[in-house]
């Protein structure tokens, strides 16, 4: 479901003389369905920009990002558009929407933007937000109102509102208190089971050693261990 293949990466500081940092080169990856992949390796080594390239975030400079039939590398802005409506999700640690929108518009948005019926769609949005212990007096304000711990809970339950073919988890238990984070965990074993692939980065080994198949330590495709 999720293929890389000789994907590299530099950034180019312009307010820096043009200085080139070189932080990825010959990635190789495979995600099957059902699968789910941790990524590894010390801080700054490139787990985060590995990610942010398969969402398409960010460009690469070389190889191919290939989610289903796409190439994210090479892909349209309108064919990235589509991908994340209807094939890949991401799960950040950050919450960020408009201001003013209530939490309940905000879970159920990526249904909607499907084609999901908005009494069904707000039925999923509410069956998450219960599920995530969020409460109810609280679905039809701004999550931009909320906690730390209740916008993280927020992110989680509209990422997981449609189910999407491909996942990418960012840090999706860090500062959960332990209720929360096995539902999380349950989330994910849940998704695995319809047959998402799934990349994710947990710091948390317990939830990694969980939920993941393998581990990808990315350290293998810095421009050093590389060459």
């Amino acid at each position: 479901m999720i293929r890389i293949e000789n994907l590299s990466k530099s950034f180019v500081l312009h307010n820096q003389g043009s200085a080139t940092i070189p932080v990825m080169k010959d990635a190789q990856l495979s995600v099957a369905p059902g699968e789910c992949i941790a990524l590894t390796g010390v801080s700054g080594a490139g787990k985060s920009t590995l990610m942010r390239m398969i969402y398409g975030n960010y460009l690469a400079n070389t190889g191919r990002i290939m989610v289903g039939d796409v190439d994210v590398a090479t892909a349209q802005p309108r064919e990235i558009i589509s991908l994340r409506r209807e094939t890949l999700g991401y799960v950040s640690q950050f919450l960020r929407v408009v201001p003013r929108v209530a939490t309940m518009d905000v879970v159920a948005e990526p249904l909607l933007a499907i084609g999901t019926p908005a009494d069904q769609a707000r039925d999923k949005a509410c069956s998450l937000l219960k599920m995530l212990n969020i409460p109810e007096r609280l679905w039809s304000l701004s999550p931009t109102t909320f906690s730390g711990g209740e916008q993280q809970r927020v992110n989680i339950a509209r990422g997981f509102a449609h189910d999407y073919p491909a996942l990418l988890l960012d840090e999706p238990t860090a500062s959960l208190d332990a209720k929360n984070r096995e539902v999380v965990l349950s989330l994910i074993e849940a998704a695995k089971t319809r047959g998402a692939a799934i990349i994710g980065i947990f710091h948390d080994e317990a939830a990694r050693d969980r939920v993941c198949d393998r581990e990808v330590d990315v350290t293998g495709f810095t421009p050093q261990r590389a060459a």
